[in-house]
């Protein structure tokens, strides 16, 4: 656990060395709060439904941003093969750098507690789908990160490793809205993979077990095929 936790610690700082992690984070907050501010004025409600509603979309292209350079970079100047001379386990490392990414969603998030703050000062507001959708996107952040993860594990450039974490998040958050393209008997299979189908059952303050369930297999599958893509490199 040590060893995951120093790794978890030099990620994390990483992330706010670099500028990439305050432009990210900057865009971020810039388009939620533009979608967000705009469509609660002119629907007048007192919740953050629209927000919610647009995280799967805004994460399936900021969390590969955040997740590209995590292997890709160390890969293409060396790094790695230096990092593995110490005492560390591949899987310390990868879980080392998931728990870094996730802990950089949350910490993108953390400024968006003030648009719940400043609507309960305006109206009734019910926390409950507001802490259900917090909850919900802490687990998307994981499982996204985890195929951020995996996609980095895959290449030495950090643009190939973004195009394809964005695919893989992409095609999971809009699969449940394709539905029409495909046959009867694959249709709930298919709306049960959706990021989004799940995301939404949370974001309305009901914790359900099968969208945990979902979030945590997501993330143990991009994690476990990091690990199979990390050792056919050796």
């Amino acid at each position: 656990m040590s060893q995951i936790r120093h790794i978890f610690i030099k990620e994390f700082k990483d992330y706010f060395v670099s500028p990439i992690a305050y432009i990210v984070i900057s865009i971020f907050l810039l388009v939620t709060g533009w979608f967000f501010f705009t469509t609660f004025f002119i629907y007048d409600q007192a919740n953050l439904r629209n927000f919610f509603t647009l995280l799967p979309i805004i994460f399936s292209f900021v969390i590969p941003a955040i997740t590209m350079r995590l292997f890709a970079e160390e890969m293409s100047v060396g790094s790695y093969e230096v990092l593995l001379t110490l005492p560390v386990t591949s899987g310390d490392i990868i879980l080392g750098k998931f728990f870094a990414s996730v802990g950089f969603v949350a910490a993108m998030l953390l400024p968006t507690i003030l648009y719940p703050v400043s609507i309960s000062f305006l109206g009734s507001l019910d926390w409950g789908p507001v802490a259900g959708g917090y909850i919900g996107a802490i687990l998307l952040g994981a499982a996204f990160s985890a195929i951020g993860l995996f996609a980095s594990s895959l290449t030495r450039n950090q643009i190939i490793a973004f195009i394809i974490g964005v695919a893989i998040c992409f095609a999971l958050t809009i699969i449940d809205k394709m539905l029409f393209f495909f046959p009867k008997y694959i249709l709930c299979f298919l709306e049960n993979i959706g990021a989004d189908f799940h995301f939404k059952n949370i974001s309305k303050g009901i914790l359900d077990s099968r969208d945990i369930i979902y979030f945590l297999s997501v993330a143990f599958i991009g994690l476990y095929c990091s690990h199979i893509a990390l050792q056919n490199k050796k």
